[in-house]
Formats: C-alpha cells, sequence, structure tokens
C-alpha cells in the first residue's frame, strides 16, 4: 500500500471524528472540493483503507455479552483446511496467526460460560486442533482506535499541503 498523503489523512481523520459525515459535509470540513473528496475516497477504497461496517456493531447489542480470546495450537500442516473450518463457526469475530507458543488466536462471543464451553468444544472438534487455552475479556480497556496513527502521520509532515486531485 502506498502510503497516504496529508489531504487523505486528513479525510481519514474527519471520518474517524464523525463516519456518517457526508461528501459535501466532508469537503466543507475540510476546504475541498466534492469531486475532490469523492475521488479521494475511491482512492481510499481501493487502497483497501476502510473495514467493513460490521465491525461497528458491538457483539452485545447481539445478545452476546461474554468475549473470550482462545489460543488455538495446531498441527502446521492442516492450517489451511482449519482456517475454513473455523471460519463456519459464527460466534468466532476474527482470528489471527501467530508467531511464539500459540498458533492462533480467536477473538469469539458467546451468550454464557456454558455456550464458550460449547464454542470451545466445536473448536477443539476442528481437525488439526491439537488444544486451546481460553482467556475472558474482563473489560476493554483500550478500544479499537486509529486517531492517533492518523495524528502522527499529520505530525511526521507528510505532505500536509497536497495540491487538489
Amino acid at each position: 500500500m502506498h502510503p497516504l498523503d496529508g489531504t487523505d489523512t486528513r479525510l481519514l481523520s474527519a471520518l474517524a471524528g464523525d463516519p456518517r459525515r457526508t461528501v459535501v459535509a466532508l469537503a466543507q470540513k475540510l476546504g475541498l472540493s466534492r469531486n475532490t473528496v469523492q475521488a479521494r475516497m475511491a482512492q481510499l477504497e481501493k487502497k483497501h483503507a476502510f473495514l467493513s461496517f460490521e465491525r461497528r456493531i458491538n457483539p452485545v447489542s447481539l445478545g452476546y455479552p461474554l468475549m473470550a480470546f482462545i489460543s488455538v495450537h495446531v498441527q502446521q500442516q492442516k492450517l489451511g483446511q482449519l482456517a475454513h473450518d473455523l471460519a463456519g463457526i459464527p460466534e468466532i469475530l476474527e482470528g489471527y496467526g501467530l508467531t511464539g507458543s500459540a498458533d492462533l488466536l480467536l477473538r469469539v462471543v458467546a451468550l454464557d460460560a456454558e455456550d464458550l464451553f460449547r464454542i470451545n468444544g466445536k473448536i477443539l472438534a476442528c481437525d488439526g486442533v491439537d488444544r486451546t487455552d481460553t482467556a475472558l475479556a474482563m473489560g476493554e480497556l483500550i478500544p479499537f482506535r486509529i486517531q492517533p496513527l492518523l495524528d502522527r502521520g499529520s505530525a511526521d509532515g507528510q505532505d500536509s499541503q497536497a495540491p487538489e486531485t
């Protein structure tokens, strides 16, 4: 991915502050033309700068108040099929391949402790899983954020006076 210039960073910062802003409202706030904002938004979309909307939906509102992180130890030669099988478990919100003692880290939601036990059983039943370690999330201390990185990019002077495109 190519680095973002100052205009892109300002646009993303404005969106982070109010993701419901229209293109016209963004243009007014940033002092850019509507066409420039629209073109930049299209470029950012092509660069995969935006995550999916579903990341903004709180699982608690869907009835899943319990969150856990499950470290999974796997047989490496079965990792491809295992990832596919794990993606079939709806309560797994995301999963990452890791270096270190565990091979995968899964973020999982559950209705309650009994439901988490059931989900863990489904994970353990997948071919290629050797064992799991589960840690309950007790509370979110630092929510997902991107603004500090956007601020850092602006402070580094990344083309903050870029011409309109």
